[in-house]
């Protein structure tokens, strides 16, 4: 488990000696460099970015800076409200990322409009990405938080393309146990239901504030 951890995280960082070639520029004017980040788990200010959550670009994200243009990527694909770049140190060839074009830190402080817009693409993209890689199977893949193995806070979903017995996920070696029926079981169903009743609760609180009924 540890190995997959840490291949992961691996997948996210610089690669050593990756430098920019202005004879890339033409045939390759897609590509641009991912540079060191201040929005990772290793920068001491993933705090900041987690109460920066307004959709605004930071200035030291790595994903942000080539949402502007100010770093280099490959881009797959582009819309008003995501990009898709390869990953720069894929777990498997044609390793690719949805990232929204708003700042937000995690999954859970990402509105549910732009974590839909992100994952309306999935089939359209990950078709293009099978095919062209010759895979006919696919992870997608959220980390989020740093014990999950997050280390950009900027929320992001991996499509990860996948052949049969290639050996990505040391996991998927590990036998899996059925699920007790136990109290433990019902305690942990109850109180998610709970949460989710008194969500649902709040939101329509906040609807009916924001929008009152005319009589």
């Amino acid at each position: 488990m540890e190995a997959r951890r840490l291949a992961i995280l691996c997948s996210h960082l610089r690669p050593i000696g990756l430098s920019w070639s202005p004879s890339l520029s033409s045939s390759s004017s897609q590509f641009l460099r991912f540079s060191n980040s201040g929005c990772s788990s290793g920068s001491g200010i993933e705090q900041g970015f987690r109460d920066s959550d307004n959709g605004n670009l930071q200035k030291d994200c790595v994903f942000c800076n080539i949402i502007r243009g100010e770093s280099p990527a490959f881009k797959l694909y582009e819309d008003d409200m995501c990009l898709c770049i390869l990953d720069t140190n894929p777990l498997s060839h044609g390793h690719s990322l949805i990232i929204p074009k708003s700042h937000f830190s995690s999954l859970e402080a990402t509105p549910p409009s732009v974590v839909a817009a992100m994952c309306s693409k999935v089939p359209f993209i990950s078709s293009a990405i099978l095919k062209s890689t010759g895979c006919d199977s696919f992870n997608l893949l959220v980390n989020n938080g740093t014990a999950a193995g997050q280390v950009i806070f900027h929320t992001h979903i991996h499509i990860i393309p996948r052949k049969a017995h290639d050996c990505l996920w040391a996991s998927e070696s590990l036998r899996r146990h059925p699920l007790n029926l136990d109290e433990a079981a019902f305690q942990l169903v109850s109180h998610v239901k709970e949460l989710l009743s008194l969500s649902d609760v709040s939101k329509h609180s906040k609807t009916e504030d924001c929008c009152p009924s005319k009589d």
